[in-house]
């Protein structure tokens, strides 16, 4: 008997007396788990998701690599992750956004590149509210004083976001709708590059999450007008809501995590119990409270069922903007 008729024999021997031969997805993971960071450095996906990557190697013992493939307001990372292979080694961090891209590529007769149904949420980390931000060097204190300037001078102000459609463009748009005022749009590939925009007065407002601006807030490079929040965040206390000053609009930028569709059940499975350990873990709890944001998790059907209703927020929000070019 050679070497080849032993292995196949001593397989279906094994099979035949009741034990498994053993799959890849048990002993799931044995090697590097690579997360997608759909956007450019600096924005609430990456200061979010490396200190998650960091907690999960703690986790799983094995590298966790942090993979950034900016573009297109997160549409790049998140189409290059759908179609990754399903196995649980590649997988996806990415915000409140990635709910309307379908709704976007409808409203302009495009074919999706993806959609909701290309991805298993795994877990929630983050729900933390927006703030809207001015750069220091402009006269604005208050909601008011942007928007009687604003009012007076239609499309001069400038405000920077994430791309079209994204994440901080679409509540920017919301507000700005509220207020009945117009204001110029520069577009960036991410909410770090976003941010570099306020802070270089290359635009003078911006909404962001707080977790991303929190240390040029701190610092006084920026101000902080008004959050989007229903009440005000622990972490800017002094700062009024936007409902207090009697704009109805709300809106949360949430950060979790996926992994492509058709990943082995037993792979989820065990990638929501490392997750949940990782995500609740002292060491991410305090980086996330450090930066700024709300510690939110939920696990992956509460995750699904908080999804679907998010979604239906996102691409409402979506149908109100309508066709904008920039």
């Amino acid at each position: 008997m050679d070497r080849r008729d032993f292995l196949a024999g001593s397989a279906a021997a094994l099979v035949l007396g009741g034990v498994k031969p053993l799959r890849a997805e048990d002993n799931y993971p044995s090697r590097a788990i690579t997360l997608i960071n759909p956007f450019p450095p600096g924005g609430a996906a990456d200061v979010v998701g490396r200190p998650f990557g960091a907690a999960l190697e703690a986790v799983v013992k094995q590298p966790v690599v942090i993979e950034t493939k900016a573009g297109a307001a997160g549409q790049v990372g998140g189409q290059f992750a759908a179609n990754a292979k399903p196995d649980g080694y590649t997988l996806l961090v990415h915000i409140v956004s990635i709910s309307g891209f379908e709704a976007v590529d409808k409203l302009f007769d495009r074919k999706p590149k993806f959609t909701r149904a290309d991805f298993i949420p795994i877990a929630r980390f983050t729900s933390g509210p927006m703030a809207l931000l001015v750069n220091a060097e402009t006269p604005y204190k208050t909601v008011k004083d942007l928007v009687e300037d604003a009012k007076k001078r239609p499309n001069e102000i400038i405000f920077s976001s994430s791309g079209l459609y994204g994440a901080l463009h679409l509540p920017t748009v919301l507000f700005a709708k509220a207020a009945g005022i117009q204001m110029r749009h520069l577009p960036t590939n991410g909410g770090g590059p976003a941010l570099t925009a306020l802070l270089g007065n290359n635009a003078q407002v911006l909404v962001s999450s707080i977790a991303a601006a929190n240390a040029h807030i701190k610092s006084g490079k920026v101000r902080a007008l008004a959050s989007f929040s229903a009440e005000r965040p622990s972490s800017l206390p002094d700062v009024p809501t936007l409902k207090e000053q009697g704009y109805d609009v709300e809106f949360y930028l949430w950060v979790g995590l996926f992994a492509p569709k058709g990943t082995p059940e037993a792979v989820v499975r065990k990638l929501r119990e490392h997750t949940k350990i990782a995500a609740n873990s002292e060491a991410f709890k305090t980086a996330v409270k450090n930066i700024g944001d709300e510690h939110a998790y939920l696990d992956g059907p509460e995750f699904q069922k908080f999804w679907d209703e998010d979604a239906k927020r996102v691409e409402d929000a979506v149908q109100t903007i309508g066709k904008v070019q920039g």
